[in-house]
């Protein structure tokens, strides 16, 4: 998909304009356009958080969506959930305008940095990507980047930095990763999702073993995982890092302890050598993993072990990743973007070790086709907390032309309940949930709507 014309589609721009400039993959990008020095605008629905750190840089943004908005802009970028008739974009193709989807645009701009570190894998990519930003920024290395969620440390999804580092969260989402151009790739993990594009699992391992094979300097990978090895396999020259539990790993734990609960402790070794030890922030034993991912990306771009060693102690999570949302009347209520059976297992598994009374799993199904491909494995994952509420499926950009509902699973999970509303999930959880329970609403669509009801509620608001 990466083409050498792709690389130049800012030359001779000035005027950028974007569609959806909120969202939190197209926020990021506008602030590195600006900070280059380009005139920006942009459009959205619906006010935020995001769009007042937009304004704050002094880019007009437009609320409502209309042909007039694009003005005199040279480029046009939009999103990939825009719809075909959406009047802004109809205008542009009309007069002319280039209009060009947000990842060629993130490709063209990580064309720009010498050290572009693209995170990508099934599972963990939003975590490793905020842990390695955050040592980065502690090493003082000043990188730019790119997440998938909220990192507290800049309380925001994007930074731009001065250096020639690039961390960016990569997904394979339609091939979206194959736009980039990373000088380092890390694959944490390849699990079967997406299946809805890839058809196969042995397509989805091909096009993670094309994003490796892109990398310029080095590709930094899940050693124990036999799909990953599998996508390495043909890879060209280049350096080759590994992770994992085991000690065939460049980068293995040893002396792992989990005595404040799920929060783990261990020794990180590289190449029978001990670094040092960590005690992380984050619960369950997978973030070990993600924190070995980190580390070893961070040393290759030029972090010591004590860089990495206070970044990761530090921290506490990214936004919807186990986000911890407070403790209200003896409930306490996280939040997780868990939507593939892989993520809720170690996400209840861990908070089923974290000492509550009992844990309430609420969950949202996202897309249609991933319901009914996993559905098995997601009954079999929901039976693990003490009780499963679930709402029914967030379609997304799908129809249901695969006749699946939720009533479905709940029906393969004994106890479970499902409702309509958000407001009935409530109704429920308010109703029997006792002091000392945990309330992890999970999902990767807007579940975390019933945790901010629920919080509201119990605050008398």
């Amino acid at each position: 998909m990466n083409t050498v014309s792709d690389i130049n589609i800012l030359k001779g721009k000035k005027h950028i304009h974007f569609i959806g400039i909120g969202g939190s993959g197209m926020c990021p990008l506008a602030e590195i356009l600006h900070s280059w020095g380009y005139e920006l605008s942009g459009s959205d629905n619906n006010e935020s958080d995001t769009l007042a750190r937009i304004r704050a840089l002094g880019i007009p943004v437009s609320m409502g969506q209309r042909a007039e908005n694009i003005g005199d802009a040279e480029m046009v970028v939009y999103t990939a959930a825009l719809l075909p008739d959406n009047p802004e974009l109809v205008a542009a193709k009309a007069s002319g305008v280039p209009t060009f989807e947000r990842a060629k645009l993130f490709g063209a701009i990580s064309r720009m940095y010498k050290n572009c570190i693209g995170v990508c894998g099934t599972h963990g990519k939003t975590t490793v990507t905020s842990m390695l930003t955050q040592i980065l920024i502690t090493a003082n290395l000043d990188p730019s980047a790119v997440i998938g969620g909220k990192l507290p440390l800049i309380n925001a999804n994007g930074r731009v930095g001065k250096s020639e580092n690039f961390v960016c969260e990569a997904c394979e989402f339609v091939d979206t990763f194959l736009e980039l151009s990373p000088a380092v790739a890390v694959i944490l993990n390849i699990d079967e999702d997406h299946l809805d594009y890839f058809k196969t699992l042995d397509n989805l391992i091909h096009s993670f073993h094309k994003f490796a094979d892109m990398a310029t300097d080095a590709v930094i990978y899940n050693g124990d995982d036999q799909n990953t090895r599998t996508a390495m396999q043909g890879v060209g020259e280049k350096t080759k890092i590994t992770f994992g539990f085991s000690k065939e790993n460049n980068y293995y734990p040893e002396n792992i302890s989990d005595e404040h609960g799920a929060f783990y402790a261990f020794d990180v070794c590289r190449d029978g050598e001990k670094l040092g030890h960590l005690a992380l922030e984050i619960p369950g034993e997978h973030n070990v993993l993600n924190a070995l991912a980190a580390v070893a990306a961070a040393m290759h771009a030029g972090a010591s072990f004590a860089d990495c060693k206070k970044g990761i102690e530090t921290f506490h999570g990214a936004g919807r990743r186990f986000e911890k949302l407070g403790t209200y009347q003896g409930i306490s209520f996280a939040d997780d973007y868990a939507h593939h059976p892989t993520e809720p297992r170690v996400t209840l598994e861990a908070a089923m070790e974290m000492g509550y009374r009992k844990v309430w799993a609420v969950f949202q199904p996202f897309t249609y086709s991933r319901t009914y491909m996993l559905m098995d494995e997601f009954a079999e994952v929901l039976k693990i907390p003490d009780y499963c509420v679930m709402t029914e499926i967030m379609g997304s950009r799908e129809r249901n032309t695969y006749n699946v509902y939720t009533s479905q699973l709940a029906a393969k999970i004994p106890g479970s309940v499902w409702f309509n509303t958000f407001e009935e999930v409530a109704d429920y959880v308010l109703a029997h949930a006792q002091n000392g329970d945990l309330v992890l609403t999970l999902g990767c669509g807007d579940i975390y709507k019933a945790a901010k009801i629920m919080i509201h509620r119990l605050q008398g608001k």
